[in-house]
């Protein structure tokens, strides 16, 4: 776990280098140099609720892209109405995030990918078998080989081509962007104040770059205990050293008014509580309701472009293609 470790250090430590050269946080900018056929067959895939146990939950179920990249839901629902145990966090520009999950636990978008399709709480299917239903649909087998040269279906491939699309939902040209570019009339008085706030504060100590977040790990609590009934360990799951219980990744705040509720256990249910309790539980601060709303109108300018596309229609089962057990 050195190396984890190693990496946050030098993530957060770039990051304060950036922070001090151009401000703590930098426009965001659309996504470049992707692997155009990748992408295209990583969002059927990303909408295929075939790659569940049930046939009915896809990656879109808990990432929903008119949504905001979430579910909207405190924690999510899976295979057999299971309850999630942690908030789903926004798909939307995840891909610049220091890792995936809340804990870290998965190194990128491909790691991450792979993950909720075999888990008993979520897609509760086996890669095996995912593989086995794409391999029974020709025009999948015919794509795939297109794509990846082969015929033989991996679970690799798979993954490699979910994470490439989710590469490119990114969502630049917010109002804030706008106003870093130059527009000085991109945000009225009180979203300029919020941001004076926000960075007096010292709330860009963990929502800097591009992101606005996503780029380091903290502990949930740092001036006042967070009381909550969810067990989730945060980063303390991966290396197993008490001193990093309740240590999370910091959510972007990039659309942050389209994916309430907030933190890893989706109690705070709207922005302006949100930032009571981050203001009080990781500053020591206590804003007015003034300060509290201009933070929000602040929060709210950065909510960018959303994804926008074509939905992918989806190539039919066969008589061979393992069907779906939704009540097992």
């Amino acid at each position: 776990m050195k190396k984890y470790q190693l990496v946050v250090s030098l993530v957060m430590l770039g990051c304060v280098a950036t922070a001090k050269a151009v401000g703590p946080i930098q426009p965001l900018e659309a996504v470049k140099d992707v692997k155009q056929a990748q992408v295209e067959l990583g969002k059927k895939l990303y909408f295929d609720p075939r790659l569940s146990k049930s046939g009915f939950i896809s990656c879109n179920s808990c990432h929903n892209l008119s949504m905001g990249g979430t579910d909207n839901l405190k924690t999510s629902i899976g295979h057999n109405w299971q309850q999630g145990p942690i908030n789903s966090p926004t798909v939307l520009n995840s891909g610049m995030n220091i890792a995936q999950f809340w804990d870290g636990r998965a190194a990128d978008l491909k790691e991450q990918a792979g993950g909720p399709i075999a888990n008993p709480g979520e897609m509760a299917f086996t890669h095996t078998l995912a593989v086995d239903v794409l391999q029974s649909i020709p025009q999948y087998v015919a794509e795939f080989k297109q794509v990846f040269g082969t015929s033989q279906l991996t679970i690799d491939q798979v993954t490699t081509a979910i994470a490439e699309f989710e590469k490119t939902l990114v969502t630049p040209n917010s109002r804030f962007d706008q106003w870093l570019l130059g527009d000085k009339n991109a945000l009225s008085s009180d979203e300029k104040a919020g941001y004076t706030l926000f960075k007096d504060s010292g709330c860009v100590a963990c929502h800097n770059g591009p992101a606005v977040g996503g780029n380091s790990f903290q502990k949930m609590g740092l001036i006042e205990a967070y009381q909550t009934n969810n067990p989730a360990e945060g980063v303390a799951a991966v290396t197993g050293k008490d001193i990093d219980r309740f240590k999370f990744k910091v959510p972007t705040l990039r659309n942050v008014e389209l994916t309430y509720p907030y933190f890893h256990d989706g109690e705070a249910a709207t922005l302006t509580e949100a930032v009571d309790i981050m203001g009080r539980l990781q500053l020591g601060r206590h804003f007015s309701d003034t300060e509290n709303a201009q933070i929000v109108a602040f929060l709210k300018t950065l909510t960018g472009e959303q994804p926008s596309f074509m939905l992918p229609i989806l190539p039919p089962s066969t008589d061979s293609t393992p069907r779906p057990q939704p009540f097992d």
